[in-house]
């Protein structure tokens, strides 16, 4: 098949979350498996202009309410997958991806909107016709709404059968209800998109997408319910049919205990005499003393609301007497100020790293005993899967896809979702089982589970498969 992926980030090229990583391995499995795949990227300042091979190529003139904005594509051959970069300086040539200062971008609507209109143009410059186009979350889903509006009767479309995948329900892409009108399209198409407070990409898209999937089949369950939807699960339960949960897989390669060359030494479930090193050095390099038998427990994870930073802290204070705690992330001013603080007033027991980085979060996936994973909502996590795949045993909430792939007292310990008393209590068992003789087993469970993408995409290809089909014999039919 010919692929389409439309995505707003994708490791190692921009990332601010999961989504980056999930995007890319998976335009590279599709690749390998001998797909077709055409990637479409923002050229964000991050991205290393060295790295582009073709330069400018196929000047695009994209037209918007207001005016036009002039973009160029910029192309490498990554693997097995072809980068298309969407090169506009003043929309993407920015200090962060989406904002910067904790705050967003206040023109993200236009900048987006440029961005789904030049993915369209410019597969039509490349003479890449898709049979499918996949999107994710709320900065590419206006393209499923411009297939049936703006492109509805353009032939080059016309076999093309659109996916959208949800991330993260949480991030709608809202803005006020001009912005519809300011992408081009017309007060009749806004319908589709208007929330309370105005309108909504996400909206749009999951209207308008042949077929939607999430990232774990119990967050399909959740989005569909008042507590879980943000607002669209009754438009979610009407598509329901035409909703699939497939959970995310993890890289492989990139997170590898055997390979992993940001380790002090490597390990693996035949070996682990790596880990206790990688753990020994990791505490020197945070200036916290290493001592027998005291776990490390770690946290890697934006600070915001939903991953739960706010119930970590009265959880781990009492337990603090019996393990370390080590706190890696970056978001919420608000959040960052009340974590630095907590750390400051148990320094010798925790420390916390303010920002991401990727080396940084390698070393503490290995060095820790037991990984925190508070999350309120959680779509899959990729956490949960590389700490497992790391010989660290997990403590997380029991949604999303943490739900789906840590069972209390087989490869982990579980918790209700936004209960600071209950989070203590399983991470009261975490280290009742780190002294005791079921330790081991819980490790190797956790290293012997089968995280690769390999299910996820044969799950993938087989929607595709069908979503082409149909869009087919829609195109057939008198």
């Amino acid at each position: 098949m010919r692929i389409l992926q439309a995505a707003s980030e994708a490791f190692p090229f921009c990332k601010t979350g999961g989504l980056a990583d999930v995007v890319g391995t998976l335009s590279q499995k599709l690749g390998s498996a001998g797909h077709d795949v055409v990637l479409f990227l923002p050229k964000y300042r991050v991205v290393e202009s060295a790295a582009l091979e073709g330069g400018l190529s196929h000047p695009l003139d994209i037209p918007w309410a207001d005016g036009s904005t002039a973009v160029a594509l910029r192309f490498m051959q990554w693997r097995s997958v072809s980068v298309q970069f969407i090169d506009s300086a003043p929309l993407f040539d920015r200090e962060g991806l989406y904002g910067a200062d904790g705050r967003d971008y206040p023109d993200n609507d236009l900048r987006y909107a440029v961005y789904c209109r030049a993915v369209l143009e410019g597969a039509k410059a490349m003479g890449f016709k898709p049979d499918i186009i996949h999107l994710h979350d709320w900065p590419t889903a206006l393209i499923a709404t411009y297939l049936k509006t703006l492109y509805a009767a353009d032939p080059f479309f016309s076999a093309c059968a659109t996916v959208l995948t949800v991330h993260n329900i949480a991030y709608q892409g809202a803005f006020p209800a001009r912005s519809f009108l300011r992408a081009g399209l017309t007060a009749a198409d806004s319908r589709r998109a208007r929330t309370l407070k105005g309108c909504s990409f996400l909206k749009a898209g999951l209207a308008d997408a042949d077929w939607l999937t999430t990232v774990s089949p119990s967050y399909a369950r959740e989005m569909q319910t008042w507590a879980g939807g943000h607002g669209l699960q009754a438009l979610l339960r009407r598509r329901s049919g035409r909703l699939a949960g497939i959970l995310n897989g993890l890289d492989l390669d990139c997170w590898n205990p055997e390979r992993d060359l940001s380790l002090a030494e490597r390990y693996s479930l035949g070996d682990l005499s790596g880990k206790a090193a990688c753990k020994r050095r990791f505490l020197e390099e945070c200036g916290l003393r290493a001592e027998a038998g005291v776990p490390l427990v770690g946290m890697v994870a934006r600070l915001d609301r939903q991953k739960g930073w706010d119930i970590a802290m009265p959880a781990l204070t009492p337990c603090l007497r019996r393990c370390r705690f080590v706190g890696v992330g970056e978001g919420q001013p608000a959040l960052v100020a009340a974590v630095s603080g907590w750390a400051r007033r148990h320094d010798g027991a925790a420390r916390f790293h303010l920002g991401y980085d990727e080396s940084l979060a390698h070393r503490l996936y290995a060095a820790a005993d037991i990984l925190l994973m508070p999350s309120r909502f959680e779509p899959c996590g990729l956490g949960q899967l590389i700490a497992m795949r790391y010989g660290c045993v997990p403590v997380t909430t029991r949604t999303g896809g943490l739900r789906d792939t840590v069972a209390e007292g087989r490869n982990g310990f579980t918790a209700k979702p936004g209960d600071a008393r209950d989070l203590g209590l399983a991470l009261g068992r975490a280290l009742d089982a780190y002294a005791g003789p079921s330790w081991a087993g819980l490790m190797r469970a956790g290293m012997s589970g089968d995280y690769s993408w390999d299910r996820s995409v044969r799950s993938y290809l087989d929607l595709f498969a069908r979503a082409a089909c149909e869009r087919r014999a829609a195109g057939e039919a008198p």
